[in-house]
């Protein structure tokens, strides 16, 4: 090698000896920085608090009497409207006893009646005959029984008639209100046809159909919550007064009743809205839903707030409802629990809390 350069060469080892620790420094500092420079997470958080918590069954039903009637007329006839105050019409209250309407029999039953009547002095002159025949030997005596057989039968269809020739009324079972009038005045009606519906307004009950898979979670005398269309923003409070023994078996729902405690307007055919309290735990640790994670190999977690770090927590949960979830065990009350952005969250990882712990 020359001497030129061998002299470049020295030159240029001694620069690196001296640029060696510098440029070492320099990457430290930047990996520092970087650090730094990472973001920390904000979650949102709630604390954990001792509250009664249940668990419900939210159904539908509608109003309904459970003592109802349908009144039919037992023969044929016109029907004839006899309501003293007027016309029956829907909505009517109906005392018991109260006659509601008759049906009009006479008319029909005359011509029967004056048939039988002519028969029957046929039948009177007959056996007169046939007397006075077999008492001079005309004829053998086995006729005059046979003319008395004709006569007794014509008799008793004159009979018949004149019990049948008077109207027919119907008259209320019992105090209610009349819903449907199936029939106008005049009509001409057959023998057990439908003419008037009534039910009982004391008898009015919430009726829901309780599916299969919860059917034998409902007993009498569980408490229910109520709203009703009828009266928005109100809630009322009743309780289960019977559950049907059976299953529907082409709905698969079992029905079950309902009672208000109090008294309310109803009417049937009203719509409403149930919320079956099957189960309340009254002192429970109590958090958002959404604070616990269920983890692939179904073990749950939750995060908690504790020196700006998230600790990780394995916990055991009971009821849920409202968007609330009660911890069996591994978190107490008070505690801060974090309620958003704990997906990715690891175990002594610093956080920040939005709004500040507790908030």
């Amino acid at each position: 090698m020359s001497k030129p350069a061998m002299i470049l060469a020295s030159v240029l080892a001694a620069t690196m000896t001296l640029l060696g620790p510098w440029q070492a420094c320099g990457q430290g500092k930047g990996k520092e920085e970087a650090q730094k420079a990472k973001p920390v997470p904000v979650v949102a958080v709630q604390k954990a608090q001792a509250a009664p918590i249940s668990r419900t069954l939210e159904l539908t039903g509608t109003v309904t009497p459970t003592r109802q009637a349908r009144l039919a007329s037992p023969s044929e006839g016109p029907v004839q409207n006899c309501r003293l105050r007027g016309a029956v019409r829907e909505g009517d209250e109906i005392k018991s006893g109260e006659r509601i309407l008759r049906i009009g029999r006479s008319s029909a039953v005359e011509a029967q009646l004056s048939s039988a009547a002519a028969s029957l002095r046929e039948q009177e002159a007959e056996l007169q005959r046939v007397k006075v025949l077999v008492k001079n030997g005309a004829i053998p005596g086995a006729q005059l029984d046979t003319a008395l057989a004709k006569y007794e039968s014509a008799k008793a269809q004159v009979t018949k008639a004149k019990e049948s020739i008077a109207d027919y009324y119907i008259d209320a079972p019992w105090n209610g209100i009349i819903s449907k009038v199936l029939f106008k005045d005049g009509d001409f009606v057959a023998p057990r046809a439908p003419l008037v519906e009534m039910y009982d307004p004391k008898s009015l009950v919430i009726r829901l159909a309780i599916p299969e898979a919860q059917s034998t979670l409902v007993f009498k005398g569980m408490p229910v919550k109520v709203q009703m269309d009828a009266y928005p923003g109100k809630t009322f409070e009743g309780k289960i007064s019977l559950v049907y023994p059976d299953l529907d078996t082409r709905m698969r729902t079992r029905t079950a009743e309902v009672k208000l405690n109090y008294p309310v307007a109803l009417i049937p055919g009203m719509f409403a809205r149930l919320q079956v309290n099957l189960e309340t735990a009254t002192d429970a640790v109590v958090v958002p839903g959404d604070a616990v994670l269920v983890l692939p190999n179904g073990e749950k977690v939750a995060f908690i707030l504790k020196d700006g770090k998230a600790q990780r927590r394995v916990v055991q949960t009971g009821l849920e409802a409202g968007g609330q979830t009660q911890i069996v065990s591994g978190i107490q009350p008070g505690e801060t629990v974090v309620t958003a952005g704990n997906e990715k969250l690891k175990d002594g990882v610093e956080v920040k809390a939005q709004g500040g712990p507790g908030k």
